[in-house]
């Protein structure tokens, strides 16, 4: 295919791009389209499903509630509290004359709800239940697991969900509401079990949604079905993927996609019972079958993609024809600057469509080259510049001259530490200012490298000042910077701040993160200087040599650090002068990968 691409010629490629571009355009339209209304779409059946749920919910929820109240009936009757005052203290004597007493209740409550299947109640001194029911002899109540359930819940009340009735002959499939009575008396072992007809449950659920294509499940605390209702997606409850998605919330939907038999998504919405807090009643809707009548829009997309490609394919050829042209002479002038280096040269056209725009594009971007050529010219004048009076700088002959002109004076007075303190920091000074000839150096070196100035400085100038370099963060000693950025500040601040003093002059370096930048400062407590004055001759490049120091620093700043970097100066005579510069830290780092690389 590349192939074929390359080889073809610049009218085929057009054609292709334009036939490729509509056929594109209008994919790229028709799949929003179908993707805006699936998405409207599946909103809004998300929306109807939980309205829907909500609503099964509610009717659920009121039924299983008339059930305790009609369960409750048979606590509060008098029957009921006779028989368990003999269930207390073991008489089975009164036995029959209880139950004959309670079938009023037992009738009573079913007529009451109609979704009650059978009571039974377990007691000491027999069992109780409506004597048109067949109860199962075979299987004792103790010994069934909705006894276990009830020991190990320790609850008045339990739910159970969808189970095969054994209790009672023709085992239907029950839910049932175990009951353990409240009794003064401990070990009364009097309980009471009501089993729902699961039909009635899931009928109450379905009543007004089998046309709505909806399938539902009713699932207990781990998942179980509470209640058997889809047989398509009854398998569900078995997934812990699909578990998983209804652990946080009391309520909610999201998309689940199925694998088997083959690969579909279901939409799934969710609600607990407030009755049954831990039942969720879960509401499935088939994606493919929700979307199924937006299906026309594919095919109309289909057909639109085939009508434009012949559209696109005849009006390529005509714009190509009027395209070409100019195009061909915009490739004659950049063949010839490129041969000849004619940066004179500039395209022409009648014409005001997109190809005059690229060649006056490409008439800018000749102006622009021989702008730039000519401004790297100067700037590498000015960087040539900038670093012979940076070498100057570090080497200042009436510091040298000075330097050892005390170190002279210290050794024919047996100073001999103090001799012996400047050599070394005159040693250390040199060391750090050479770098072994790199530009580049690190925040630590270069304090350390004034404070060898300062020392020195010191026993020069003894008495005249004392100085303090503050550095706010540790972590930024080993940043990158350009080397011998304090020291010309410093030794500005001691040659004419402290020019016409004797003593008390002070000296603050200070280094702080300033936001994104890095801040430097040098104060002194000098006489100070007109601040506006000596910043204009700065900026025009313009500097007396009185503020040689000030005019070096700023041009290396500009020079490596572009327009991010500034220069501020504040003075206050006799009080406080202070010179800061700053810098973005990013920008800190650019110049140093730069150099380095």
């Amino acid at each position: 295919m590349n192939r074929f691409i390359y080889r073809s010629s610049l009218k085929q490629r057009m054609w292709m791009a334009c036939i490729l571009l509509t056929v594109l355009c209008i994919a790229a339209t028709g799949v929003m389209s179908y993707y805006i209304a699936s998405r409207v779409t599946e909103n809004n059946a998300f929306q109807l499903s939980q309205n829907t749920l909500n609503k099964a919910v509610q009717v659920l929820d009121e039924r299983l509630r008339h059930i305790v109240v009609s369960s409750s009936t048979i606590l509060i009757s008098e029957p009921f509290k006779q028989m368990m005052q003999d269930a207390a203290v073991r008489n089975s004597a009164n036995y029959y004359q209880h139950l004959s007493a309670l079938q009023a209740l037992f009738t009573q409550i079913k007529l009451n709800e109609s979704s009650i299947e059978s009571v039974l109640i377990s007691t000491p001194v027999g069992e109780f239940y409506p004597t048109n029911a067949v109860r199962n002899a075979q299987v004792a109540f103790n010994r069934t697991f909705l006894y276990e359930l009830l020991k190990e819940r320790d609850s008045p009340s339990v739910w159970v969900g969808s189970h095969e009735d054994t209790l009672f002959t023709g085992r239907s499939r029950v839910l049932s509401l175990l009951l353990k009575p409240y009794t003064e008396s401990s070990g009364s072992d009097v309980y009471i079990v009501i089993n729902i007809k699961e039909e009635a449950i899931r009928q109450d659920v379905y009543q007004d949604f089998y046309s709505q294509r909806i399938d539902f499940l009713l699932l207990g605390s781990e998942g179980q079905e509470a209640v058997t209702m889809s047989r398509a997606f009854g398998d569900l409850n078995r997934q812990s993927g699909f578990l998983s998605q209804m652990a946080d919330r009391r309520a909610g939907h999201f998309e689940y996609e199925l694998r088997r038999p083959f690969k579909s998504s279901l939409l799934v919405n969710y609600s607990h019972l407030k009755l049954v807090d831990d039942w969720i009643l879960v509401s499935l809707q088939s994606k493919s079958d929700l979307l199924s009548q937006i299906t026309l829009i594919k095919w109309l997309i289909v057909l639109i993609m085939g009508a434009c490609v012949v559209l696109a394919f005849v009006f390529s050829h005509v714009l190509t024809a009027r395209l070409l042209k100019p195009l061909y002479k915009l490739q004659g002038l950049m063949h010839k600057v490129e041969r000849d280096n004619a940066l004179e040269v500039r395209f022409e056209s009648k014409f005001d469509d997109e190809v005059t725009q690229v060649g006056d594009s490409f008439n800018r971007m000749l102006k622009q080259l021989a702008a730039l050529i000519e401004e790297v010219k100067m700037s590498e004048q000015e960087k040539r510049k900038s670093e012979i009076k940076a070498l100057q700088a570090q080497i200042d002959p009436h510091f040298l001259y000075n330097t050892l002109n005390t170190m002279l004076w210290k050794s024919e007075t047996a100073e001999k530490h103090d001799v012996r303190e400047m050599i070394m920091s005159l040693s250390k000074l040199f060391q750090l200012g050479l770098n072994n000839g790199n530009e580049l150096t690190t925040l630590d070196k270069e304090l350390e490298h004034v404070r060898q100035y300062m020392e020195i400085q010191q026993k020069c100038y003894e008495g005249l000042f004392t100085y303090a370099i503050e550095l706010e963060d540790p972590a930024l000693a080993k940043l990158p910077l350009i080397k011998i950025l304090l020291q010309p500040l410093a030794e500005n601040s001691i040659l004419h701040g402290f020019e016409h003093m004797e003593q008390g002059g002070f000296i603050r370096i200070g280094v702080v993160r300033e936001g994104s930048s890095l801040k430097l400062s040098v104060e002194d407590n000098g006489r100070g200087m007109n601040a506006d004055e000596v910043f204009g001759e700065l900026a025009q490049k313009s500097a007396e040599r009185s503020s040689y120091a000030l005019s070096n620093i700023y041009s290396r700043l500009q020079l490596y650090y572009g327009s991010g970097a500034s220069m501020e100066l504040t003075s206050a005579p006799g009080e406080r002068t202070v010179v800061t510069l700053r810098i973005p830290l990013d920008v800190i780092i650019a110049v140093s990968s730069s150099m380095d690389s």
